[in-house]
């Protein structure tokens, strides 16, 4: 599930793009004018901002360039007018893309997932929210951080890289320990417990997908199992 905000001083259109971008696995926070949008990003992450340009109290341009001052969250302008110099103005002023209204649903979708694509960072890998970021070393669901410990979130890298693989304890030992270490397969097991309580207090559904294989191990599956 990608988080996007929704930015515009009509409630009828915060409505509408709701309305279409919820059968295609996003959640949507409606913010009604700029200000209550700042109030929102002050608060909470975003995977994405979708952002119309003609509101009266402060008209995109502005609060985009208010925005960036704090947050480099993905935006895209959605504008009425397909004047260059407006277009040049947004992306000058920090805004990633611009869709022009009345907008084709499909080209909406394929942008935002476009843009998402290239926000996304490298080595990292994501399931439902859940982010797995090698290169800052961080575990978060839905933008709030989870805390594993080193082997923890190796241990948890080497399952999410490989769905659907079957690692013994030993495999993981060897993988996440070393050939040489004295490890135990019971703290393996205790890891294991650890990770997926960490992570299901945050709210992600970890025994969905963190299975244990009787008699074998354990692995990740991507697709949620009852």
């Amino acid at each position: 599930m990608q988080k996007v905000l929704l930015v515009d001083d009509e409630q009828r259109m915060l409505d509408l793009v709701s309305l279409y971008l919820k059968p295609h696995q996003y959640v949507c926070t409606k913010a009604l004018g700029p200000f209550e949008a700042l109030n929102y990003l002050e608060k909470e992450s975003y995977d994405l901002v979708l952002l119309d340009v003609m509101m009266p109290e402060m008209d995109g341009w502005e609060l985009c360039r208010e925005i960036r001052k704090f947050s480099d969250v993905p935006i895209i302008m959605l504008t009425a007018r397909e004047q260059k110099e407006d277009i040049v103005k947004g992306l000058n002023l920090g805004a990633d893309d611009y869709v022009t209204k009345p907008f084709n649903e499909e080209e909406l979708l394929a942008r935002m997932a476009a843009l998402l694509r290239r926000s996304r960072p490298e080595n990292s890998i994501e399931v439902d929210g859940l982010l797995w970021d090698e290169d800052r070393f961080e575990l978060s669901f839905n933008g709030h951080s989870i805390r594993l410990t080193p082997k923890e979130f190796q241990m948890l890298g080497q399952l999410l890289k490989n769905p659907d693989k079957v690692f013994s304890r030993e495999q993981l030992i060897q993988l996440v320990w070393g050939f040489d270490s004295e490890t135990e397969g019971r703290t393996i097991d205790s890891h294991v417990r650890n990770v997926r309580e960490k992570i299901r207090q945050a709210g992600f559904p970890i025994d969905q997908h963190f299975l244990t294989v009787w008699g074998i191990g354990y692995k990740w599956s991507n697709e949620a199992m009852d």
